[in-house]
C-alpha cells in the first residue's frame, strides 16, 4: 500500500491493518478541493455478485475524510460524523471511481459530496460526508 498521497501519516503499528488496502482503494489525486480514488468490484461484492453498498460507503468515507484532513491543515485532524449514501445503480465488474469535492469547508466542520461512477462514467452512488475539524495537534 502506497501512502505517498495520504494527507495524514499512517502509524507504523497500523500499516498492515488499513481498510483501504483490503478493499483495493487507490488514490489518484489528493489535493485541497479534490480527492479522487478507484476501487475494484472484485473482492468487494455482495453474495449476489454486485458491488457491496458498504464498500461504496468505505470508498466515500476514505475520499471525503482525506479531503477533510487536507482542509484541517498541518497538525489538524478530521473525523467523520455523518455519512449518507444513495445507490443509483449496481455495478457487476470493473472499477468504480470516486470524486470528493467540498460542499462546505468551515473552521469546525467540513462536508463533501462524493460521486462514484462506473467504468462507463455512469453515476452509481452519491455520498455526502460531514467531518468534525480540529486544528489542534493530535494527542497520542
Amino acid at each position: 500500500m502506497t501512502t505517498d498521497l495520504f494527507p495524514v501519516r499512517v502509524h507504523a503499528d497500523y500499516q498492515t491493518e488499513q481498510l483501504i488496502a483490503k478493499l483495493g482503494i487507490t488514490l489518484l489525486e489528493c489535493r485541497p478541493g479534490l480527492v479522487i480514488g478507484t476501487m475494484p468490484v472484485t473482492g468487494n461484492r455482495q453474495p449476489v455478485g454486485i458491488m457491496h453498498g458498504g464498500a461504496n460507503a468505505a470508498l466515500a468515507e476514505t475520499l471525503g475524510s482525506f479531503a477533510a484532513w487536507l482542509h484541517a491543515g498541518e497538525g489538524g485532524q478530521a473525523v467523520g460524523t455523518d455519512l449518507s449514501c444513495t445507490h443509483h445503480r449496481w455495478v457487476a465488474s470493473g472499477l468504480v471511481t470516486g470524486v470528493a469535492t467540498p460542499l462546505h469547508e468551515g473552521r469546525a466542520s467540513a462536508t463533501y459530496e462524493i460521486a462514484i461512477t462506473d467504468d462507463a462514467g455512469r453515476r452509481t452512488c452519491t455520498a455526502r460526508l460531514t467531518c468534525a475539524i480540529s486544528r489542534r495537534p493530535r494527542r497520542r
